[in-house]
Parts: C-alpha cells; structure tokens; sequence
C-alpha cells in the first residue's frame, strides 16, 4: 500500500521531468553558454581564449549599440503605455454587454494571431510614401498630404509602435476584459446607489482590483518589447540607415552578418538583464501571496 501511494505521488514529479530537463539544457544551459562565450575572443565559431569583459566595455563603445538602446527605451515606453490604455478603453467597451460581443472580441483580437513579419509587411505597404495611406488621402481630394515617417530618421520608431500597438492591443483587451469580468457586480450596484460617477469608479475601484491583471500584462508586453526583432526587420530593415535599430536586430547582424558571436553573445546577456530585473519583484511578490 505505501509503495502505491509513493509511485502515486512520484506520478507528477515524472511527468514534470521532460519540461525541467528541457528548462536546464535549453534555457539556463544556453544562457551560461552564452556568457562564457562573450567572455572569449570568438569571432566565426567559440574559441577558448579569454578576455574578460573586453567584449562588455566593445558593446557599450559601439555606437550602433547605444543607439538600438535609445530606440528600445523610446519604443517601450510608447507601446507598454498605448497598448495598455487602448486594451483598457476596449475591455471597457465590451464590458457594457454591447451586441455582438463575440465578433467584436474576435475582430479586436484577431491581429495578434498573425505573423509579426506578415503586419509589418502591411503596414510597410500602407506607410510607404506615394502608395497606401498617403495615396489614399490625395486620392480623396488632398494632393499636398505627405505621411513619410517610415523614411524619416526622427520618425520611423513611431511607425514601429504604431504597428505593434495595433497587433498587441486585442490581446491586452482580452486580459482586461478578464479582469473587469471579475469584478463584484454588486460594486457597481452600490456606486450606483451612492451616486458615484462610472469614471470615479473605474479609477478608485476597478483599476486598483486589476493590479495583479495590470502587472501580467505590463510584464507581457515589456517582454515584447525587448523582444522587438520581426516587425523592424519587415518594416525598415532597421533603417533608414540604423534609424530603427533596435538590441535584437543588432545581436542577429554580428552572430550571422558579422560573425562575431562573442559580441553577439554579450550583448545578448545584457538584454537578458531588464527581463530578469523584471521577473523578480513579480516573482516575489506571487511567492509572498502564496505565503500569506
């Protein structure tokens, strides 16, 4: 009997086995790869010749590098913010139980299930000047509009957010949306009652209650963001120039272009940093709910 009760309880623990084996090898086991590797010398293939962090203080030198970093911060701050505010004001819009609730959901949620290359490909198309939407608007009667921010140095991260943000905000939508659901219906009855304005309810109530759904998906979408590769490659090529160059661009240039996997390698660890600066509080923070 208590041979079966241990293979019972040794049930779960086997079946967890591939997945931690996978975690080991194929996640922590590149990372410490990685780092020994950009810790070397290497240019076309790994070698064993050691120079510390040679390749950390060649990263922070480049000036290519700087500048994806100045793109990332730019881009991030602009597609967390819109992404989740334009989620947040859909959910609040299907919340009020409108018609067609189930079409609406699908159409808002529906880009995100494409490609990342397959929308930057579109929008490149409707941004591109002469054709899309600047041909579109003088075809309407505007011959004088122009819309060339994909080719404009200053501009062209601000197409870059304008795509993705169409593409992440069905999702933010949805996890909003779950949230809202799970308010108390009788929270809004009693604001009713008290004669409280619905905007006062949703600032002072609803949107503190979110907080675990608001720091999921400011997680998911920060992830995203230092994650940024596919849609700048269909885009803009990183361009014009490196107008657009953003970390993951620049890692997959120097380990496949430039054959330079040691610089690859570190500048590859160092974006792991932020993802790791903001896995911890939220990590420690389920890890405290649980205690409590």
């Amino acid at each position: 009997m208590q041979l079966k009760t241990f293979a019972r309880k040794l049930i779960p623990f086997a079946a967890l086995t591939p997945m931690a084996v996978v975690v080991l090898v194929a996640y922590i086991g590149t990372v410490v790869w990685s780092f020994r590797v950009s810790l070397t010398s290497s240019r076309s293939l790994p070698t064993d010749v050691y120079v510390g962090f040679a390749q950390y203080s060649k990263l922070f030198d480049n000036e290519r590098w700087m500048l994806s970093i100045e793109n990332l911060a730019l881009y991030a701050v602009l597609f967390i913010l819109a992404s989740m505010i334009i989620g947040f004001l859909l959910a609040v819009f299907i919340d009020q139980k409108v018609k067609a609730e189930g079409v609406l959901r699908t159409v808002f949620l529906y880009p995100y299930a494409m490609s990342f290359v397959a929308t930057g490909l579109v929008w490149q198309w409707l941004l591109t000047p002469g054709i899309g939407i600047e041909n579109a608007v003088r075809q309407m009667g505007f011959p004088d509009f122009a819309f060339d921010w994909i080719i404009d140095q200053d501009k062209v991260m601000y197409t870059i957010v304008l795509a993705t943000v169409w593409q992440a905000a069905g999702l933010v939508m949805a996890m909003m949306l779950a949230g809202l659901r799970g308010i108390d219906e009788e929270i809004w009855k009693a604001a009713r009652l008290d004669g409280i304005p619905t905007w006062r309810v949703y600032v002072s109530i609803v949107i503190p209650m979110m907080a675990p759904t608001m720091a999921t998906v400011f997680l998911l979408l920060s992830t995203a963001a230092i994650k940024l590769f596919d849609s700048v490659v269909a885009m803009t090529q990183g361009g014009p120039g490196t107008a657009s160059e953003v970390p993951a661009k620049f890692i997959m240039d120097h380990l496949f272009g430039r054959a330079n996997i040691a610089l690859a390698s570190a500048a590859a660890i160092m974006m792991l940093v932020p993802v790791l600066t903001l896995l911890a509080p939220y990590v420690y923070a389920k890890s405290r709910r649980r205690a409590v």
